[in-house]
Parts: C-alpha cells; sequence; structure tokens
C-alpha cells in the first residue's frame, strides 16, 4: 500500500469520526437546536430582562435554512476540493521549484 492511499484512508476515517462522535453523544431522543438556541436560552436565564439591540433583517423558514447550510457546506467543499487540486497538480508537475540553473561556460 502506498503513502498516499494510506494517508486517503486515514482522512477518510478521521472524517467518519469526527462525523460520527458529536451523534454517539447527542444521542437519537434530542433535538439538536445547534448553539443559537442554546445562547439565546443563556442569555434570557442569566439576565430576564435582557431586550436585544437589533432584530434580524432576514429570517428563513426551517428548510431554508437548511439548504442555505447545504449550500455554504457545498460551495466550501469545492472551494477546497479546487485548491488542494491546484497545489497537488502544481507540486506534481514541480511548478513549486525553482529551475536549475544553466552549466556554466567552460571558456
Amino acid at each position: 500500500m502506498s503513502r498516499a492511499t494510506l494517508v486517503n484512508w486515514l482522512l477518510v476515517l478521521a472524517v467518519l469520526v469526527i462525523a460520527v462522535i458529536p451523534l454517539a453523544f447527542i444521542g437519537s431522543e434530542t433535538a439538536f437546536g445547534g448553539a443559537d438556541g442554546v445562547a439565546v436560552e443563556r442569555i434570557e436565564a442569566d439576565h430576564p430582562g435582557y431586550e436585544p439591540w437589533f432584530s434580524p433583517l432576514f429570517e428563513p423558514e426551517a428548510e431554508t435554512a437548511s439548504t442555505l447550510f447545504a449550500l455554504q457546506a457545498a460551495i466550501g467543499a469545492g472551494f477546497l476540493g479546487y485548491l488542494f487540486g491546484a497545489l497537488n497538480t502544481r507540486r506534481r508537475l514541480g511548478r513549486g521549484t525553482p529551475a536549475p540553473a544553466p552549466p556554466a561556460d567552460p571558456a
């Protein structure tokens, strides 16, 4: 097994671990509301008379918010995939290294 294949399998394993461990800790019986909901609950509990300074300009429905989040993730993944592909191609073609100096003239 080549080193590149080993690295690829280790990366796949790392992604699976990162995706599965939070789901194991959350459990299937709880609804995951995200950090925003927890922050609002915490602020209301700590400061009962707190009034927000402003309200959101756009508050999408759940499906729209989910779609926007998925779109954001897809754009980020596409950008990272392009970046890694371009860097890998540059490394493979040797453009990242300077050209060797021509031999000196013996005359």
